[in-house]
């Protein structure tokens, strides 16, 4: 199945994230994507994370495509204008990409370029209103195209979020401009992502409860400190310092795989969005233990 076959027809689907790297090696990236084949319903491409250049998320989604890997891709509004973003998505849609996550992009300030020049021409919900019209055959000045798209279009959310107001306020606008799924920034308090769930299945939307690979205690403490819409509960942090620095990885994963499987079991939400950033072979490990696989 698809992507979108795989979440409308009820499974509990399963998305990884991988990372272009800054150079044309891309040897490592594909061992590790290769390992996800067939285990996971699609691996998500990001687009210059955190602002960082790197090889773009259109070519590798097609490197990923050839390998029979279903990929998302990422787009960002921060590189460029309404023009080249449609440009892209038609470029994107002819080499066979099914789906996108459409963001509004971390700032330039965030990355290895900072003094380039941020476009932000439009934003992730006006972005995602461009989509819809280039499904239906139209660009975003309403002109007739030869040929439509079909994407399966998704947003991001920050269930976490505090102030959560503003957030619900954005997840319905995205809605009302197309978003048919969304993947949501790491969430680690289950009773939290609760709530935010009773929100949003008041929606025909599909979600995706995003969950980062914690490493160590000094990792979630930094993320609570520096990461906006993340919060750690001390609970957790105890777990990892309490298993030392040699078990604080293993313990992660345990961690992870626990919350899945509650997530699963409790028909919290879809689907989980898994970022084991820098740990891309752990994914497999952690879907085994929660009983995905």
């Amino acid at each position: 199945m698809s992507f979108k076959e795989a979440i409308d027809s009820g499974k509990f689907v399963v998305t990884a994230e991988a990372g272009p790297p800054k150079g044309t090696d891309i040897s490592k990236i594909v061992h590790e994507v290769e390992m996800l084949k067939g285990k996971v319903d699609a691996v998500n491409v990001t687009d210059n994370q955190s602002a960082v250049m790197r090889i773009s998320s259109t070519s590798f989604c097609k490197v990923l495509l050839d390998m029979g890997i279903e990929p998302i891709l990422q787009m960002t509004c921060r590189d460029r204008n309404r023009i080249g973003l449609q440009s892209d998505l038609l470029g994107a849609s002819i080499l066979g990409i099914k789906s996108v996550l459409c963001m509004t992009g971390d700032h330039p300030n965030a990355g290895d370029h900072k003094e380039a020049k941020p476009v932000y021409d439009i934003e992730s919900v006006q972005l995602l209103g461009v989509v819809d019209s280039l499904n239906k055959g139209k660009d975003m000045m309403g002109n007739d195209m030869k040929g439509a798209t079909d994407y399966y279009q998704g947003a991001v959310v920050t269930p976490e979020s505090v102030p959560l107001e503003p957030q619900l306020v954005k997840f319905g606008k995205k809605v009302e401009a197309g978003a048919k799924f969304f993947q949501t920034q790491a969430v680690y308090n289950i009773d939290n992502f609760k709530s935010f769930m009773g929100h949003a299945r008041k929606y025909p939307v599909k979600i995706l409860a995003g969950l980062v690979l914690l490493k160590s205690a000094g990792m979630a403490n930094f993320m609570n400190k520096f990461v906006p819409g993340i919060q750690v509960p001390q609970d957790l942090i105890d777990e990892l310092k309490a298993a030392g620095k040699e078990k604080a990885l293993d313990t992660g994963i345990d961690i992870m795989a626990r919350q899945i499987r509650q997530l699963k079991e409790e028909n919290i939400c879809d689907g989980v969005h898994i970022m084991a950033i820098g740990a891309e072979d752990k994914v497999p490990v952690i879907m085994e233990k929660a009983g995905l696989l």
